[in-house]
C-alpha cells in the first residue's frame, strides 16, 4: 500500500497543501496523512502515518523538507519503516525520485546515516570543547540532579510517614533517588520517621 504524508507550514498552507496533494495522488497513494504544522513542534500525523505503515508499505512524499526536520530525523524515520518492513519514496529529491527500495536508494541513506552520525560527533565534540571552556573560566556547575533539587520535599514526605515508593512517584524521580537523599539527610525508608517539629 502506497501511504501518502503531505506537510505545510502556517504561512503557505493552501497552495502548498494542494500542490502535495496532487503529487500524491497521481502517485497512486490510497490512504493519505496530512497536516499543518511549522518547523519545530509536534507532527502527530506524521507519527499515526509511521504507526500505520505495514510489511510491504512505502511512505511517499512530495519533497525531503516535508518529512524530515534534519538528517538525523530523516534516518530515524527510515529506521522505524525498516523496523516495520516498509519504505520511503520521496518524489522530488533534487529533481530525482529517491525510492529506499532500490538499490540507488539504498546507497543514499547510507551517505545520508553517515552524515548524521557526523553532524552527532561534531555535535558532541562541540559541546564538550564548551564544558572544558566553562570549567576553565570557572563557570561550569553541571546539570543538578532533579533528586537533589526536591530533597526538602523528599525529606518532609518521608517524615510526614510516606513510604520511598510513594515519595519517588509523587515527585517523578526514581526510588533509588529517594533513598540516596534519605540517607544523606540520615533517614532511611524503613526507619520510623522523625516526629514533626512543633
Amino acid at each position: 500500500m502506497l501511504v501518502a504524508y503531505a506537510r505545510t507550514s502556517t504561512t503557505n498552507y493552501a497552495a502548498s497543501f494542494a500542490v502535495q496533494q496532487v503529487a500524491l495522488m497521481a502517485a497512486g497513494c490510497d490512504k493519505s496523512f496530512a497536516e499543518q504544522t511549522g518547523a519545530i513542534g509536534a507532527r502527530p500525523q506524521l507519527e499515526a502515518a509511521l504507526e500505520w505503515v505495514r510489511d510491504g508499505d512505502t511512505l511517499v512524499t512530495c519533497k525531503l523538507d516535508r518529512l524530515a526536520r534534519s538528517t538525523a530525523d530523516l534516518v530515524k524515520i527510515i529506521e522505524r519503516l525498516d523496523a516495520k518492513g516498509a519504505s520511503l519514496r520521496i518524489l522530488d529529491f533534487g529533481g530525482a525520485e529517491l525510492d529506499t527500495k532500490s538499490p540507488t536508494g539504498r546507497l543514499i541513506l547510507t551517505v545520508l546515516g553517515a552524515i548524521a552520525q557526523f553532524e552527532r560527533e561534531l555535535l558532541m565534540e562541540r559541546q564538550l570543547d564548551g564544558i572544558k571552556k566553562a570549567k576553565e573560566e570557572g563557570k561550569y556547575k553541571g546539570r543538578v540532579p532533579t533528586a537533589r533539587r526536591q530533597a526538602s520535599k523528599i525529606e518532609a514526605m518521608r517524615r510526614e510517614g510516606h513510604r520511598a515508593e510513594d515519595i519517588a512517584k509523587a515527585l517523578s524521580i526514581s526510588r533509588a533517588s529517594v533513598f540516596r537523599v534519605l540517607r544523606q539527610a540520615g533517614l532511611t525508608a524503613a526507619s520510623t520517621p522523625a516526629p514533626a517539629a512543633g
